[in-house]
């Protein structure tokens, strides 16, 4: 039999700790770049400067501009009113509690106000139907034309 002949196989010494640190890398500062702000900030005032400009001409230039009659102010109409009817015939607007006359009355000053005024009727479904049918007539009474009765519909 034949021996191998060689050099003894010994374990591989760990290198020192030393050599295995990383070493850290310098820390960077963060930093925000204003380039794109300044850009928008120069672009605004060049934007308003032409504007001005302009408005400053328009204001030079002889025109006898036509009057109108009364003006009334370019405002949102209100949200649908609500108008509640419980069990025990209690009525509310927009969760107040009112009266038929009160009802009438303050739908009368928003329709005034607010001609396309749109007013929906919730009714419990175990209530009276006399009181509920009053409801809607104190609503049409006060001159309201967009009318509407909330229902759910009936799963079978």
């Amino acid at each position: 039999m034949a021996r191998f002949v060689g050099f003894p196989v010994l374990p591989f010494p760990s290198p020192p700790d030393s050599l295995m640190a990383l070493r850290p890398r310098p820390v960077e500062e963060a930093t925000m770049n204003l380039t794109p702000m300044i850009d928008v900030v120069f672009l605004l005032v060049v934007f308003f400067m032409v504007g001005a400009k302009f408005s400053e001409e328009e204001s030079r230039i002889p025109v006898d501009v036509p009057g109108v009659g009364s003006v009334r102010p370019m405002v949102r109409g209100p949200d649908e009113k609500i108008v509640e009817l419980t069990r025990e015939g209690e009525v509310t607007l927009d969760t107040q509690p009112v009266s038929l006359a009160d009802l009438q009355g303050t739908l009368s000053q928003a329709h005034a106000d607010y001609p396309d005024l749109r007013v929906t009727v919730r009714g419990d479904g175990s209530g009276s139907l006399q009181r509920f049918a009053e409801v809607l007539q104190a609503c049409r009474s006060s001159g309201v034309e967009n009318l509407g009765i909330a229902v759910r519909p009936v799963r079978r």
